[in-house]
């Protein structure tokens, strides 16, 4: 099966860190949030990535190309021009790069890669910035039960402050970053027909806008509601609690041994 992933966003709303990388390509414990998710779908025997570039694809592009070089010991000897690659830890991916354009939309990054996956039964196709500890496998199985052409992931949003309940003055309870207000939100993680591109128009189609609303008024959108972790990475601020997780060494999105 393969994973769709779009990366080519510019990442405005964390700009300290996109100015000369794209978003996916921010780190988080040293490797990139794009690495992180391709590792989620690797857990679950998943190796087939098509990467969606734009902004700055040439990151992503080089980053892979060098690969071993980033992930492995080398010695350089530099009187006959060699390499020599130590303890060279591979993963079993295969992994296609697309520029789909800097300016496209998330729907028309989608379309661009028709000619990949067209001949799928189904595939996966997520956000190039957001983690959790999905169960994958799960995710595919309730999309082929519901016999719909998309399937989304509905998840809570995380909660950015501690809530407060107070009567007469005297706070009643305390609650540290509670879970939204309640209402489920479309977390990404999808499972995917092909025929689903028929749905968006071109490169300045949203994905989140007519398709996945015309899906839904055709019957055609399920979800899997997912109760565990979930993190999108908006901000910088989201950026530190991701690095904070990852660094207490209890990060909740690392499924894989």
């Amino acid at each position: 099966m393969k994973t769709v992933i779009l990366a080519g966003g510019l990442g405005t709303r964390i700009s300290e860190e996109t100015e000369t990388k794209p978003k996916p390509m921010v780190e988080i414990g040293g490797k990139p949030i794009l690495w992180h998710i391709m590792k989620i779908y690797s857990a679950h025997g998943i190796n087939d990535f098509i990467i969606c570039c734009g902004y700055k694809g040439y990151v992503i592009k080089e980053y892979f190309a060098n690969y071993f070089l980033h992930m492995s010991d080398v010695t350089f000897d530099m009187s006959d021009n060699q390499m020599h690659v130590h303890h060279r830890k591979a993963e079993p991916w295969k992994v296609t790069l697309v520029d789909t354009g800097d300016a496209s939309m998330t729907g028309g990054r989608l379309k661009r890669v028709k000619d990949y996956v067209e001949t799928e039964e189904a595939f996966c196709f997520t956000y190039g910035d957001g983690v959790g500890d999905i169960d994958i496998t799960a995710t595919i199985k309730h999309h082929n039960k519901q016999n719909t052409l998309a399937t989304l992931t509905a998840t809570y949003p995380p909660g950015r402050f501690g809530a407060l309940a107070i009567d007469n003055h005297k706070v009643m309870s305390f609650e540290e970053k509670p879970k939204g207000d309640g209402g489920m939100i479309n977390g990404g993680f999808f499972v995917l027909s092909p025929k689903v591109i028929n749905y968006i128009e071109d490169d300045q189609t949203t994905w989140e806008q007519e398709p996945l609303m015309k899906l839904a008024e055709d019957g055609e959108l399920s979800s899997y509601e997912h109760h565990g972790f979930w993190q999108p990475m908006d901000t910088l601020r989201d950026k530190v609690h991701l690095e904070e997780l990852w660094q207490s060494g209890k990060a909740p999105w690392k499924t894989w041994q």
